[in-house]
């Protein structure tokens, strides 16, 4: 059943397993927050297992434009549209959150997301493929971000 994430009590869970679940868990709310604020969107999560069509949609896509398999395990993940686009995200137990920002519109913006914890290493997979600016979150410290643009149709 999925879980609002509530951005003002950050919580650990369903991410006790992450090395960095704190970072994991502040990044998560971070995400609730914007979407609370700019959408009125409450952001939910359910575990990994019950959204595997949520997980293998992202695998599919980083697969298909990239060739990239994530090696972590996905925990948590979240799917849901809000203002004509699709959006899709999993947070994995290292500490990586992956989100597909998917405009329903021909023409409308689609693209791939890479956001990592505050304290976890770049994953090997994405470590020579992307480079990551940094920003700062009250709630999830500094976070590291890249992107890619989708160019085919999911």
């Amino acid at each position: 059943m999925p879980q609002i994430v509530d951005f003002q009590t950050v919580s650990t869970a369903g991410l006790e397993s992450s090395p960095v679940p704190d970072a994991l868990a502040g990044l998560r709310a971070n995400e609730a927050r914007y979407f609370k604020n700019k959408f009125d969107h409450d952001f939910t999560v359910e575990p990994a297992e019950d959204a595997a069509e949520t997980v293998a949609w992202v695998t599919d896509i980083l697969q298909r434009e990239r060739e990239l398999v994530i090696e972590s395990r996905p925990l948590e993940a979240s799917e849901f549209v809000v203002d004509g686009t699709r959006f899709a995200y999993v947070f994995y137990e290292s500490g990586l959150a992956i989100n597909v920002m998917y405009g329903l519109e021909e023409g409308a913006k689609r693209a791939v997301g890479f956001k990592l914890s505050d304290g976890m290493d770049v994953p090997a997979e994405l470590e020579t493929r992307f480079k990551f600016a940094r920003q700062r979150s009250k709630l999830a410290g500094t976070i590291r971000g890249s992107f890619f643009v989708i160019k085919g149709q999911y």
